[in-house]
């Protein structure tokens, strides 16, 4: 008997459908067929322990299983359900009625329990578009897959509860997630979580606020350099509080990125909080952009749509390093390898902080450096001039007075939420400017062709900028990150027009570049 049961098999971040085909004759053998990792082969002895939980034999025939496309490598444990419900089917065991209206997925312990898996809601987002009624997972999943509209999620615990089911017993219950709900509610309790950590903890560091919310405004990169306790990953954790909410279609695909990683927390379904990623500086080049053997999302896509905080960016390997140039440009990740090819979405703000020298005091108003010359020189050469032009916003963080910090006055320090307010605003005046642009959301992501159009400064400015470009000797990219942190800088004040004090404070943000800086 010929019977097609169906499941999903993960590329990249997208899903396609597999089509797992059983046909049971007469003999003993076992044929398992379609590119099978070694994890799928292995199937068959946890499919015979599981059903002996519930006085099921396997049955004593040949069985053919083939699972299409059979060009598409079918890797991980978790077709272990959709196998065992194809043989127990093509046996005559459980009705073949409802088998084409599901898609089910899930690994199966040897009690016939129902592990969790990767991908989730990838796999929820296919069996939707490709018409399917519903989806059989294990039970940690179905929030996070719950969240696809039109499509009935049902949750397990074993393989007794699907077999159940789909011999007509109703116990299983879709699941409902209010997930979805959260964002039609009011933004500001929407992320009223993040604001544990408060802008209003930080004393002083007024300009550095500044450029913080200017990055936050136009979705900009920032180096923070400054000495040791100087406030710098203080700043830099607090960074996520005054950005926009995730959108819903953020959201979906922030969490569709975490699912087929394995990171997604199951029991909140949608990821609603921007992600803050922060690797050690010893990561390597595969950790950070992705790939590998079984590939997976780097730190790089699991920081979409959020924040990646390099900390002491100069301890990190070059190679690594380099490795950023073409994602921050393309805000995408090609991995090429010789058995797949995958493209994983890595549109995130690169936060970075350093020291300005090898001992940290470089600059310093009090404390006098103990580099010898041309070290410091040395130590900034380790980021890459192309790297560096990347960067729109490099600012210096300087140790708070002590008056400061034990000041605690009658003037409590802007929250995280009134800065939130301007940012808001500033980022709907860009979604009105690019609602025409696709894949253009933020200044940030201009082109030249739209800096040209949207970022052209008065005649001041373009003077001054002709003066900055020939005395700091700034690069084409340098010049054209000036002009979008200047569009930024209007935004927030509500200007149409980017003027000479919107140019000079751009400029001001471009400190590395000054040709006295470590000399």
């Amino acid at each position: 008997m010929l019977t097609k049961v169906f499941g999903a098999a993960l590329q990249g971040i997208d899903a396609c459908v597999v089509t797992i085909e059983v046909s049971t004759a007469r003999g003993i053998k076992y044929f398992l067929v379609g590119l099978p990792d070694s994890a799928v082969r292995e199937s068959h002895e946890r499919i015979i322990s599981a059903l002996s939980q519930y006085g099921i034999r396997f049955p004593s025939k040949q069985i053919i299983i083939n699972m299409a496309p059979a060009n598409i490598r079918k890797e991980g444990s978790s077709y272990d359900l959709p196998l065992a419900i194809g043989i127990l089917a093509s046996d005559g065991q459980i009705s073949s009625d409802r088998l084409g209206r599901y898609m089910m997925m899930g690994e199966l312990g040897l009690d016939g329990s129902l592990a969790p898996l990767r991908g989730a809601l990838p796999i929820a987002v296919i069996a939707r578009e490709q018409g399917f009624e519903g989806l059989i997972l294990p039970r940690k999943n179905a929030a996070e897959a719950a969240v696809v509209e039109g499509l009935k999620v049902y949750g397990a615990d074993h393989l007794g509860q699907v077999i159940g089911f789909l011999n007509g017993d109703d116990s299983l219950e879709p699941e409902e997630n209010p997930s979805a709900r959260l964002f039609t509610e009011n933004e500001d309790s929407v992320c009223s979580t993040l604001l544990q950590e408060d802008f209003s903890d930080v004393r002083g560091q007024e300009s550095v606020k500044r450029a913080l919310e200017v990055a936050a405004a136009g979705g900009h990169n920032v180096l923070l350099i400054g000495p040791p306790g100087s406030g710098k990953s203080m700043l830099a954790k607090r960074l996520r509080t005054i950005l926009p909410p995730l959108t819903l279609e953020e959201s979906l695909e922030t969490t569709k990125i975490h699912s087929v990683a394995g990171v997604a927390k199951g029991v909140t379904g949608l990821i609603v909080d921007r992600p803050f990623r922060s690797p050690h500086h010893t990561i390597s080049g595969t950790a950070l952009t992705g790939g590998g053997q079984n590939a997976q999302p780097g730190e790089i896509s699991l920081a979409h749509n959020g924040i990646l905080y390099l900390d002491e960016l100069p301890e990190y390997s070059s190679h690594v390093l380099e490795m950023l140039r073409q994602p921050l440009e393309d805000r995408c990740i090609n991995i090429a390898r010789a058995k797949y090819t995958v493209s994983y979405p890595s549109s995130f703000m690169l936060i970075a902080s350093m020291n300005p020298c090898r001992c940290g005091y470089y600059n310093h108003p009090t404390r006098v450096c103990t580099c010898p010359p041309g070290a410091v020189q040395r130590y900034l050469g380790r980021i890459s001039g192309p790297l560096m032009d990347r960067i729109d916003i490099q600012s210096e963080v300087l140790n708070v007075e002590f008056q400061k910090l034990i000041d605690n006055g009658n003037v409590r320090p802007e929250s995280s939420l009134e800065i939130r307010k301007r940012v808001v605003a500033a980022r709907n005046i860009q979604n009105e400017r690019f609602k025409e642009c696709p894949g253009v959301h933020c200044n940030a992501q201009m082109n030249p062709r739209q800096c040209l159009l949207y970022a052209s400064p008065d005649s001041g400015g373009k003077h001054l900028l002709m003066s900055a470009m020939e005395r700091l000797n700034l690069s084409a990219r340098a010049y054209s990150r000036i002009l979008r942190v200047a569009r930024t800088i209007a935004d927030l004040d509500g200007s149409d027009r980017i003027e000479s004090h919107h140019i000079a404070e751009a400029i001001g943000y471009r400190k590395l570049d000054r040709s006295s800086w470590g000399e």
